[in-house]
């Protein structure tokens, strides 16, 4: 009975990494896709408009945590396992703490943009118009982002060890995981407020981004004009899109705070909620690009082969 058990297990751990695997793929073509959609007028001599400049730190932050969170440990799945060294789990956790904290304020920074540039002009005709945003912002924005990623995860490699070995067999799971040292509860209560603070502005902007567009709505409804504002149109789908991936990110985020927990104090069965835990955050980095993609106000076509 306990040989089925642990077969199912396996199977189950299996079926999470072959889902990993694809959420890697599929989601390491889309960033490079946006990436390159977004880059490209700094190839051509071209400057970049704030919202690419935020989009290809998105699309960097994105497939580093994808790779960080899939590789190397979850594709040596099928060989076999050997524990990891202190270095490694020093170097693995804090690039992959580094690549999340950039993903989450690179996602602030956009909503943030969105609604400064979602600001009525011209209330008198009822018309969301679009403003020019400073350029210099998006970029100080986005390279403060990896600055202060890199120093508010610094203490990282310090508490951070190598697994303890707590079973005398080798091929146990309990073996190959890092572990930390020190004052947990500091770590845990900074990261947190960490995260909700970045957290509380996205959906602060949310908010205030629904309420303006509904108003918005309310005055264009007592307007009789056969002309509609295509400018209006573009700012309303854009933060339609924001709207949508900060839904996501919350959503999933929680989702995979409640695994970590499970993870912290669960005995057994580690390794499979670790696997669910990650597929859960491999998520955000996978979807977000599809949909800046394909909620781009072009044919899709236009963004991914520039037909």
């Amino acid at each position: 009975m306990s040989v089925h058990g642990k077969s199912v297990k396996t199977t189950e751990e299996v079926a999470l990494q072959i889902l990993l695997l694809c959420q890697f793929v599929v989601g390491t073509v889309a960033n490079v896709f946006l990436f390159v959609h977004n880059f490209s007028p700094v190839l051509t001599g071209s400057k970049q408009r704030p919202r690419q400049v935020i989009l290809s730190h998105m699309a960097v932050a994105n497939a580093l945590t994808l790779f960080l969170t899939i590789f190397p440990n979850n594709m040596m799945a099928f060989g076999p396992k050997t524990p990891p060294t202190e270095l490694k789990c020093k170097l693995e956790f804090f690039s992959h703490m580094v690549a999340r904290s950039t993903n989450l304020c690179s996602t602030c920074v956009l909503s943030v943009h969105q609604f400064v540039t979602l600001v009525p002009v011209n209330r008198g005709k009822g018309k969301l118009i679009l403003r020019v945003s400073v350029p210099n912002f998006a970029n100080y924005s986005c390279y403060s982002c990896w600055f202060f990623s890199v120093l508010s995860n610094i203490h990282i490699p310090i508490k951070v060890t190598g697994p303890q070995i707590i079973d005398n067999n080798t091929d146990s799971k309990s073996n190959l995981f890092c572990s930390t040292s020190g004052f947990i509860v500091g770590i845990v209560f900074l990261q947190f407020s960490h995260d909700a603070t970045f957290m509380s502005i996205m959906v602060w902007t949310s908010v205030s981004m629904v309420l303006l567009l509904h108003r918005h709505h309310q005055r264009m409804q007592h307007i009789l004009t056969p002309n509609q504002d295509p400018r209006g149109q573009a700012g309303s789908r854009a933060t339609h899109t924001i709207l949508m991936l900060v839904i996501t990110f919350v959503s999933f985020y929680l989702l995979n705070c409640i695994c970590i927990i499970f993870h912290a104090f669960s005995i057994h069965s580690r390794l499979f909620i670790r696997l669910v835990s990650e597929v859960l955050a491999a998520v955000f980095p996978s979807v977000c690009p599809l949909v800046l993609i394909f909620r781009d106000p072009k044919d899709p076509c236009s963004v991914l082969f520039k037909c």
